[in-house]
């Protein structure tokens, strides 16, 4: 039996599975997938969570194979509207870690597997599981046969569309945006190095960001899904608001996405904790969802540890966990509905009044230091 069952290989269950091994837990990680996925989504790595990766040791590799942004400059109509500095923040982390979301994975799942092999399986479904009093059986499918595993916890890392959190009758609302996104990774054509910026426009927002390798990641809002996203439409968007002259044949990611949001009213289920999207699921703008979920597991782990290793009762301790996650997730979704409202199209004469307004706050001292850490989770 082990101690612990972790459902889900992405950023947050590998990390969470590191964090039980480190502590001394029989932990396993179940992956449906038979590979890693090679597609690069969460980008942004934010200070809190920066701090939590050095407990599992591998922060120092991925700011190495990272860019570090210390600026976010927002334009609109080729003015300059402000500047957000980062160099005033608390700690040692000034800046916003830009990482591809692919190499995040496979730092940490090369790391999970030379400190303790054998620890993640890959190709093995969780198909179900049932609570037998002092321990949990998860049913298990793979290519070959079915099988039961059988330990002491599940976290259920599975996922914003979790089948674990839906079995238990947990209940994540969805909420639904009218905002709608296609997003793509091209080779450099900018000036501006290692700084993000915004482009407030009255189509729509662009946001663009610096990656390793001399890419740079574009977000465009549009005005409704788009099923079908090609990189000349998207470059075609970003010259047409920006007058920045993308490349579409360097293109080298493309995805297209709808906002929703869900919030799980429970956190804990018997003998199931949800960390990560399965607990929370939050706007990909402004990159707080893999961040939150890792913070999830530096404040799950030592519950589980203390219940594991040493018996104590942590009913009170994940009730803590289960309200203080929620009330986290609960501000993160607030921040990215109001980011992704300062993103909608305006009219022009709107768009610069509000731009004017959004200027002089950012250029206000007493304003700019609340602005940053905002925009970096603090």
């Amino acid at each position: 039996m082990h101690d612990v069952i972790v459902v889900g290989a992405g950023p947050v269950g590998l990390y969470t599975a590191l964090l039980l091994r480190r502590a001394g837990l029989d932990a396993v990680v179940l992956e449906r997938r038979t590979e890693r996925s090679r597609h690069s989504r969460a980008i942004g790595i934010h200070p809190p969570a920066l701090r939590a990766l050095e407990s599992g040791g591998i922060a120092d590799e991925l700011r190495d194979r990272g860019v570090l942004i210390r600026e976010g400059v927002a334009r609109s109509a080729g003015r300059h509207v402000g500047t957000i500095f980062f160099g005033a923040l608390p700690g040692d982390e000034k800046y916003v870690l830009a990482v591809p979301q692919a190499v995040t994975e496979e730092v940490l799942e090369r790391r999970l597997e030379e400190a303790f092999p054998g620890t993640l399986r890959r190709g093995v479904a969780v198909v179900g599981t049932r609570d037998v009093g002092g321990s949990v059986l998860a049913t298990t499918r793979t290519q070959r046969e079915d099988g039961v595993l059988e330990a002491k916890l599940i976290v259920a890392a599975d996922g914003a569309r979790s089948p674990l959190r839906d079995a238990a009758g947990i209940r994540a609302p969805v909420r639904h945006y009218p905002d709608c996104y296609v997003m793509g990774d091209f080779r450099e054509s900018t000036q501006d190095g290692d700084d993000a910026v915004l482009y407030l426009e009255t189509g729509g927002i662009v946001e663009s960001f610096p990656l390793p390798g001399g890419i740079r990641r574009w977000v465009v809002r549009v005005g409704c899904p788009v099923e079908r996203p090609t990189a000349e439409d998207l470059t075609q968007l970003i010259l047409e608001r920006t007058g920045v002259d993308v490349d579409p044949v360097t293109n080298s990611m493309l995805s297209a996405f709808e906002v929703q949001s869900r919030l799980a009213d429970r956190f804990v289920s018997g003998r199931m904790v949800l960390v990560g999207d399965a607990a929370h699921e939050v706007s990909p703008i402004g990159g707080q969802g893999m961040n939150l979920g890792w913070l999830d597991a530096v404040q799950l782990v030592p519950i589980i540890t203390a219940s594991v290793r040493n018996g104590q009762d942590v009913a009170g301790e994940l009730a803590l966990y289960e309200k203080e996650r929620r009330a986290e997730a609960a501000v993160a979704r607030r921040k990215a509905a109001i980011n992704m409202a300062l993103g909608r199209p305006l009219p022009a004469p709107l768009m610069r009044f509000r731009n004017a307004i959004l200027g002089s706050l950012i250029r206000n001292d007493a304003i700019h230091g609340g602005v940053a850490r905002a925009f970096t989770m603090q």
